[in-house]
């Protein structure tokens, strides 16, 4: 048998290179911000995004040595804990511990650290979901036993995090567990009705408010709407095109001195764009499709169907996120707050997406296992 070791140790360079790449990026988007007042130096956010980086790659060594069958047996308690720490910043006596950022409360303070619930929720859905989904078998085709278990659960974890406010978190999430379901068996009828359902909920959340709702009527339309509603937008594809072919040069960037907000994370990616240039651009691309290559193959290839529906949920939780990064910076979707995954600046994110790659070299690994054991 073909030994596929290389698989597994090339996704771990893949995402090591994205995080090195990711720290230059946020030292030199972030430096007008850092030096803004409170006595900052220059590098605080590129050190923070360091310490997520270290322990998300120690969590990250750790997971890649567990067996992943593991996780069948941790898949509840996860989730358990993780509906707690959603439902924590909902407490109207808890503003102590969660404080209300841009209009939102969706970070959890755990002292010198804090935490965002919803970025380990996109982990826990893919975990639960695969172990559920595994267990079920070809129940999963009918719609009584198979995918209606998954909404009675599903639907509550998606509406904590609806609640924060955070809608395109929320859609992620349930796209994640929509992508399980289906890698598993589910029938697309399923998904129709649920979607059919789902619809008027979703127009009503956009409806309902003003800002959700100038996102999308901005992007219709973006001709006829104020300067100050399509200004971010325009300030990402000005610095990508400032970039050219080569870039003006890490830290250089024009953009990030009060013309681009949250250059540092929700569009670091127009920052690479400025200050790498297309080649920096290319490179980056190269390196995710090359995880996002590497993580299907590991899928694939997994000894068995929880592996499989666990390296697929994983694989599309890096990937699709990434898509809808670029598609904000690029002005493809309606603009919404998705990091790139390992780059932008966000310790919740980027430890999540290490511990990620550490189960997906744990599958990996597990095939090996599973042919020595046959």
């Amino acid at each position: 048998m073909t030994d596929r070791a290389w698989e597994s140790r090339l996704i771990t360079v893949v995402a090591a290179v994205l995080v090195v790449f990711g720290l230059a990026a946020v030292y030199g988007a972030s430096s007008l911000v850092a030096t803004g007042g409170g006595g900052q130096v220059g590098a605080t956010f590129a050190l923070r995004h360091a310490v997520g980086a270290a322990v998300g790659a120690l969590l990250a060594t750790i997971l890649a040595r567990v067996d992943y069958q593991k996780w069948r047996q941790w898949a509840w308690p996860l989730l358990g804990i993780t509906a707690f720490l959603l439902l924590i910043p909902l407490l109207p006596f808890t503003h102590a511990i969660t404080p209300t950022i841009n209009g939102a409360r969706r970070w959890v303070s755990l002292g010198a650290f804090s935490l965002q619930p919803s970025e380990l929720a996109k982990f826990s859905v893919v975990v639960w979901c695969a172990m559920l989904a595994a267990k079920k078998g070809e129940q999963i085709r009918t719609f009584k036993n198979g995918v209606l278990p998954f909404l009675v659960i599903l639907v509550p974890i998606i509406g904590l995090i609806f609640l924060e406010p955070n809608l395109s978190m929320a859609l992620l999430v349930a796209i994640l567990a929509g992508t399980v379901l289906f890698t598993a068996g589910a029938r697309i009828g399923h998904f129709l009705l649920v979607g059919s359902a789902a619809t008027p909920l979703l127009y009503g959340a956009v409806a309902s408010a003003q800002y959700r709702l100038a996102r999308v009527l901005t992007f219709l339309n973006p001709g006829a709407a104020p300067t100050e509603a399509t200004w971010q937008v325009k300030q990402s594809l000005i610095g990508i095109g400032a970039g050219q072919l080569v870039g003006v040069g890490v830290g250089q960037g024009q953009q990030k001195l009060g013309y681009l907000t949250y250059a540092y994370s929700d569009f670091i990616f127009s920052t690479i764009g400025e200050e790498w240039g297309f080649l920096g651009v290319l490179v980056i691309a190269l390196l995710f499709g090359t995880f996002l290559w590497l993580g299907f193959r590991i899928a694939r290839t997994a000894s068995d169907l929880f592996g499989q529906l666990l390296a697929t949920g994983i694989t599309v939780m890096i990937g699709l996120s990434v898509v809808l990064h670029l598609g904000v910076t690029l002005a493809v979707i309606p603009a919404t707050g998705v990091t790139l995954p390992f780059m932008s600046y966000g310790r919740s994110s980027l430890i999540v997406a290490l511990a990620a790659t550490g189960v997906l070299v744990s599958v990996a690994r597990g095939r090996r296992r599973g042919a020595a054991a046959g």
